[in-house]
Formats: structure tokens, sequence, C-alpha cells
């Protein structure tokens, strides 16, 4: 899986919402939840990637280039996921401080 592959998985979501015509916060909700979704599975796909190329190297299959790309794809992504996951949480604690 490529990285452009990836990307189209994880932008699908927003790409389907058209400007103009509004949504309910569960609707807004739900394509949030998708978005997550299919960002983590971009991320597992990466990796299963990455395990794949390191036994295809393994067998003698691929170079250890290849190898190498497919595994810092897949860190690159972990790592894309957890600064994402932290400003998630940081913005929530935020919320939380806010008094109304």
């Amino acid at each position: 899986m490529t990285l452009n592959t990836v990307q189209s998985q994880i932008l699908k979501p927003i790409q389907t919402n058209t400007p103009g015509i509004s949504s309910t916060p569960a609707d807004l909700t739900k394509t949030f939840g998708d978005f997550l979704q299919n960002a983590l599975d971009g991320v597992s796909a990466q990796e299963q990637n990455a395990h794949t190329m390191n036994d295809q190297y393994l067998l003698g299959n691929v170079d250890v280039s290849q190898v190498m790309i497919a595994s810092e794809q897949a860190e690159l992504g972990l790592q894309l996921t957890s600064q994402i996951r932290n400003k998630v949480i940081e913005a929530y604690q935020e919320i939380m401080r806010m008094q109304l």
C-alpha cells in the first residue's frame, strides 16, 4: 500500500462533505469517527505492509531498501497518530478547564 493510497483513505470522509448542506451534530460526530477509523486502519495497513516486506526480505524476494522504506512509513504513521492523540487529549482537557 502506497502513501498516496493511505492518504486517500484518510481523506475520503472529508471529501464527501459538501459545503452548503447543514449537518447535524450526530452526522459530524459520525464523520469524525469515520475519519479516525480510516486513519487508524491506514496506520495498521502500513504496519502490516512493513511486516510483509520484512518476511519477503527474509525469503530473499525484496531488497533491503524496500523493507526500510516500508518500516519508515509505518513508523511515521504511528508517530503522526500518537501526536494527533496527544493533541486531542490536550484539546479535551482545555475544554474541561473552561468555565461556563
